[in-house]
Order: C-alpha cells, then structure tokens, then sequence
C-alpha cells in the first residue's frame, strides 16, 4: 500500500431529525459542511474525483461526500446545507424506487414533508409506498441544477440476487439486466447514463465485478473501511461511515483521515481490531 496523500470517502444515507439508523441530525450535518470549508477542504465532483483516481495526483483536503438509496430528506435537509456553503456531494440512487410528481419543500421553506426514520423507509420500500420516503424525480433534476448533487447507480431494484437465485448464470443475468435498467433511467432522466455502481448493502463478489463492469460501470463503491489513495483499485473504492456526532468528532477524524501516516495507523489499528 501507499503511503501517498490520502483522499477520504464520506459515506451519509438520512439526514433527519428523527435519529436512527444511518442517520444524521440536520444540525450536526451542517456542522460537518462548516467545518469543511472553514478548515480549506474542497468536496468534489464526481466527475473530479474519476479523474483524480486516473492521474493519482490527490490535491491535500480533497474529500467526496456520498449518499446511499434517495431518501426524501436527502433533498429536504441535506440539500439546502450543501447549498448554503457551496458544497456538492454524490449520491447513489435506487431508480426504480424514484417517483414523480412536483417538488416538494425543503428546509427553510413553508410546508416541509415529514420524512420517515430508517426503519420506516424500509418498511414503505417494502409496501411499495414509495412516494412517502423516497426522491421524486423533479427534486433530482433541482439538486442537479442546483449544482448540489450529482447522481449515480445504486441499481435499479436494490436486490441481492446472491440471495435470490442459485443458478450462477441465471444470478449474473438478473444482475445484468438491473444494472442495464439503472443506466438506462439514469440517461433517459439526466443525459447521461452513469459508470458509477454502488453496491446495495456492500454486497459483491468476482462475478459481480464481472458483469457491473460488463455492463459499463468503471467505478465500483464498497462499503469497506478506508481511505482512497493514488494505488487503490476503483473497481473497490473504499469509504468511511460518517456518525452522528458533531463538528470536534467530525473534525477529529478528518485530521486523522487527511494525513498519510496517521490515516494508516489508525485505519489499520481499526482493521486489525475487527480481525480480533
């Protein structure tokens, strides 16, 4: 490995007053943005990030911000704070799981939605109520614009076809096909279809690789502990689990995460405490 500067991955997925799993506070997200730039670091594109893991030159204080799935409160609390300091993370959809429909209020306007827990997102997914906890297209198109997010795959159904078929052949079809549909969405919404995959769950295997990249996807998101440096594959792209706690914690472990020794002290102090 590397001991090259490192680039530091941040993965979020709610960002709500309601706490509970995988979710952080509004309040404590903003204090994670503030920090940010009143500490010199710049959030990137994706479009920069790609191009920072093809030349391996990683400018100090580079750092990507990622979400997972496409929570309503991802444009109702999340946006707004990326607005407000100038800020731009990515974020992985779920496309079959978009709805339409007109945009509805974000933070700082009257008549914002209540959004659903964690907990209470999944059980709509699994009701089908879709509408309820997840994006509608009309506010991807606005984040877009908007120039706060820009979007990538997180497949189009969300499934685990390891544990839906046994049959290999008939498992990396399936896959094939919900990668294809995820792209295709994806262009036919926003222009351009995306070689950006991040894996539901973290789930993925050799033959998963095979046919993500089969089927055009160039960067594959894990949900593996680590920090991004110039040799990492991005067929397995590493990130970091932000907590929800406030701006000294966040703070805290960006320094750790920024510096090449230190982020490799302490991220393999944390792996060797995981292997015990």
């Amino acid at each position: 490995m590397s001991l090259g500067q490192p680039l530091p991955v941040l993965m979020y997925h709610h960002i709500s007053p309601k706490p509970g799993l995988v979710t952080c506070s509004p309040d404590n997200f903003r204090a994670h943005m503030q920090w940010l730039v009143e500490n010199g670091w710049k959030t990137l594109s994706t479009d920069a990030f790609t191009q920072i893991l093809a030349t391996g030159e990683v400018p100090k204080k580079s750092v990507l911000v990622t979400f997972d799935d496409g929570y309503l409160d991802n444009w109702v609390y999340a946006h707004p704070v990326l607005k407000e300091f100038g800020q731009r993370a990515t974020l992985f959809l779920i496309t079959g799981w978009m709805g339409e429909g007109d945009v509805r209020p974000h933070a700082g306007q009257p008549g914002v939605p209540d959004v659903p827990t964690h907990g209470q997102a999944m059980a709509a997914a699994a009701e089908g109520k879709l509408d309820a906890a997840f994006l509608r297209w009309s506010e991807v198109e606005a984040m877009r614009d908007a120039g706060t997010f820009d979007f990538h795959s997180h497949t189009h159904t969300h499934t685990r076809w390891d544990r839906k078929i046994a049959d290999q052949a008939e498992r990396d079809q399936a896959l094939a096909d919900d990668l294809a549909a995820s792209r295709a969405a994806l262009a036919a919404r926003l222009g351009a279809d995306s070689p950006h995959l991040c894996w539901p769950q973290g789930y993925y295997d050799a033959a998963y690789q095979r046919v993500a990249q089969a089927t055009g996807f160039t960067h594959l998101y894990t949900t593996e502990h680590g920090v991004v440096r110039r040799d990492t594959d991005p067929a397995r792209i590493p990130r970091l689990v932000i907590k929800d706690k406030p701006a000294p914690w966040f703070g805290g472990r960006m320094g750790l995460y920024g510096r090449p020794l230190l982020s490799a002290l302490y991220l393999g102090l944390k792996s060797g405490k995981k292997g015990h």
